[in-house]
C-alpha cells in the first residue's frame, strides 16, 4: 500500500513511517521545506514537497503521490501552552485543521485514494455527565471561552473526514519519546520544578496515548473499513489528583500542592482550570473490537515508569 503521510516528522509520524516501512508499505511524505524533505527522507520514506494551506499545491503533490490512503496529522501546537492565550496559540493548527484538511481531504479524493484518516482529540467531549465517554457522545457543549476556537476547528476537521467517507483517530494526551511528557519534555520539567499543582479537587480525567499506540492504531485502521471516529487511549483514565502525583514520585520531584480553583482562574484562566478540573475520560472499547488493537501499556501506571523512571535522575 501507498501511504501519503502528511506531518511525517512529528512525534507519531515519527514513529509511524519506521513501522509502515517495516510491514511492506511505501510511504510518501509531506514537506513544507526543504529541512523537513531531509528529516522525512532520514525516516525510510519518500518527500513530496507542498504548503498544506495552499489548495492547488497539495493537489499537485498527492496526484504525483498516487496514494492508496492518505493520513492527516498535521497540527502546530507549541512545546509549552499558555493556557490564557491559547486561542492565539492554536491558530496555525486550527488552520491545519480546517483549510488544511479541506485541501487534503480533496487532493485524496482527486488522485483517488481509497483511505482517509484524520487526527483528532478524545479529551474533548461534554464533561456534563458521569462515565468514560464513548465516541457518540458529543464535544463540550458550553466550552471556555479558549477552547472555543479549537473546538470549532475539531467539529470540521471531523465533518470533512464523515464526508469523504475516512476515519478520525481521536487520541488522548500523548506521552512518550518527543513529547511533553518525555524526559526533557515541558510537562516533565514544570513537574519537577514543583510548578504544578492539583487544582480543586482534582477531577479533571486525563485519557492518555502512548505515541507507539497511536501508530499501531492507525497503522491497523489502514486496513479496516471503519468510518466515523475512534477512541485511541489506554485502559485506565485517571483524575489529575490520581496521576500527578505519581508522575512526581517517579521524577523524585516535589509532591503537588494544591491550589484553589479561584487562585488557579487569576494565574491560568478559565480553561486552565477547565483542562485540570473538568476534562473527561475517552473510552477505548471499539477501537479495541473494530481494529482489533490494544495499547502496548495497558495503562500510564506502567508506560509512565517505563519512559520516564530515568529522567529521575537531575
Amino acid at each position: 500500500m501507498r501511504v501519503f503521510i502528511a506531518g511525517t516528522t512529528g512525534v507519531i509520524g515519527r514513529r509511524l513511517v519506521p513501522l509502515l516501512i517495516s510491514t511492506g508499505h511505501e510511504v510518501i511524505g509531506l514537506a513544507r521545506s526543504y529541512g523537513a524533505g531531509v528529516a522525512i527522507e532520514a525516516l525510510g520514506a519518500d518527500v513530496v514537497q507542498a504548503d498544506a494551506l495552499d489548495h492547488a499545491a497539495m493537489r499537485r503533490a498527492v496526484r504525483v503521490a498516487e496514494p492508496d490512503a492518505v493520513v492527516h496529522l498535521l497540527t502546530a501546537i507549541p512545546a509549552r501552552i499558555n493556557p490564557r492565550r491559547m486561542s492565539r496559540e492554536f491558530a496555525q493548527t486550527n488552520r491545519l485543521r480546517t483549510q488544511g484538511t479541506l485541501n487534503l481531504v480533496d487532493a485524496a479524493q482527486q488522485a483517488g485514494a481509497k483511505r482517509i484518516i484524520t487526527q483528532g482529540l478524545a479529551y474533548a467531549y461534554d464533561p456534563d455527565a458521569q462515565g468514560l465517554a464513548t465516541e457518540d457522545v458529543p464535544f463540550w457543549q458550553h466550552p471556555p471561552k479558549q477552547f472555543g476556537p479549537v473546538l470549532d476547528a475539531l467539529r470540521e476537521l471531523e465533518d470533512l473526514t464523515e464526508e469523504a467517507r475516512g476515519l478520525v483517530v481521536r487520541l488522548g494526551h500523548l506521552y512518550g519519546p518527543g513529547t511533553i511528557y518525555a524526559p526533557g519534555g515541558s510537562f516533565v520539567r514544570q513537574v519537577r520544578a514543583g510548578k504544578v499543582p492539583i487544582v480543586g479537587s482534582g477531577d479533571g480525567t486525563f485519557s492518555f496515548t502512548h505515541v507507539d499506540d497511536a501508530a499501531s492504531a492507525i497503522a491497523a485502521a489502514l486496513h479496516s473499513h471503519v468510518r466515523g471516529a475512534l477512541n485511541i487511549v489506554d485502559d485506565e483514565p485517571a483524575p489529575v489528583r490520581e496521576w500527578l502525583p505519581i508522575l512526581a514520585e517517579l521524577l523524585n520531584a516535589p509532591p503537588p500542592q494544591h491550589m484553589p480553583v479561584a487562585l488557579a482562574r487569576l494565574a491560568t484562566g478559565g480553561w486552565g482550570v477547565a483542562f485540570m478540573t473538568q476534562l473527561r475520560g475517552a473510552d477505548n472499547t471499539l477501537a479495541r473490537r473494530v481494529l482489533d488493537w490494544a495499547p502496548r501499556y495497558s495503562s500510564w501506571r506502567q508506560g509512565f515508569p517505563a519512559e520516564l523512571t530515568h529522567a529521575a535522575r537531575p
